[in-house]
């Protein structure tokens, strides 16, 4: 058993030695591709991300699902489309079924604007019965998505401060807060592709990635170059089979529930989602940039 570790480490660091610097280029590349559609996304939308009504401001309409509904969600959806420009629509199901409970109607029109329409879609007057309304005006959703994106700011140059403080080496701390910030404009670069509307629950959700982001950086920075027990390969090899160990449990967690819990909120799946994303994108780049900077910063001061 001991001799096919010795082995594996062996293997990883023949191998390890030979490509670790073209193994960089990949998410390298990614990431600057990333960051060019995001100055072109901005450059069209004067914002980084789609905000939803909440961040937005606009009116959200809620209509009970029961045996009396005639509509299906596609038959639903189609019909405000024709009547409603910026009209989006989303299904809450029951967990045990998957039956729909619940519609939300979205958009950035007044309530006394858009309650006729989906009435004369859905054909009967809504009452707090059979919906309920919720309006969020765009001062006020503009004012709350300002305080959440400063939150997000602080806590990233507070994660900087800190990583700076623990290893007080440039070129190790800088590798660590690029593969933060790598875990975030990924995600965020494939939201905008796929048109997802973030909520403040999805703006929370990449804060909770900072976090998520940072413990297999730190993990692998401080094996490899704090720690003097076997060569530095073999402290890579070994903070990787922790590291993925991590990553994959928390991945186990979050992917399950996107997928399969169909009655969950829209915000908690968003947060799922995000977090499935970020953590994906830390594979690659802890595992592949981060360790290329290390094993690099390693050579140049002689860490064995």
């Amino acid at each position: 058993m001991e001799q096919n570790t010795e082995n594996k480490q062996e293997h990883t660091k023949s191998w390890l030695d030979r490509y670790y610097k073209l193994l960089m280029l990949i998410p390298v590349t990614i990431m600057i591709f990333c960051l060019v559609y995001l100055g072109l996304f901005y450059s069209q939308h004067n914002d980084f991300i789609l905000k939803d009504i909440g961040l937005s401001g606009g009116t959200s309409i809620t209509l009970t699902v029961n045996s009396d509904f005639k509509l299906s969600f596609e038959e639903l959806e189609s019909q405000l489309k024709e009547k409603v420009d910026d009209v989006s629509l989303r299904k809450l199901a029951d967990i045990k079924t998957g039956n729909p409970i619940a519609y939300i109607i979205d958009s950035a029109k007044s309530p006394e604007e858009l309650r006729p329409l989906v009435e004369e879609v859905v054909g009967y007057s809504l009452d707090e019965e059979n919906s309920s309304t919720e309006f969020s005006g765009s001062s006020l959703g503009a004012n709350f998505y300002k305080q959440l994106i400063m939150a997000l700011v602080i806590s990233f140059m507070l994660m900087s401060i800190v990583i700076f403080i623990m290893f007080r080496t440039f070129i190790p701390s800088i590798a660590v807060i690029f593969a933060a910030f790598s875990d975030i404009v990924m995600p965020l670069a494939l939201l905008d592709f796929l048109g997802v509307k973030i909520s403040a629950a999805g703006i929370a959700a990449f804060l909770m990635l900072i976090g998520y982001s940072v413990d297999t950086d730190i993990l692998l920075t401080t094996r490899a170059i704090k720690t003097r027990e076997g060569r530095v390969n073999s402290r890579i090899y070994g903070a990787f089979k922790t590291g993925i160990f991590m990553t994959i449990t928390a991945l186990l967690a979050v992917i399950p529930a996107f997928f399969l819990v169909t009655g969950l909120p829209d915000s908690f799946r968003q947060i799922f989602l995000i977090l499935g994303l970020g953590l994906a994108a830390d594979i690659i780049n802890t595992w592949m940039t981060n360790v290329g900077i290390i094993k690099w910063y390693c050579e140049k001061h002689n860490i064995t």
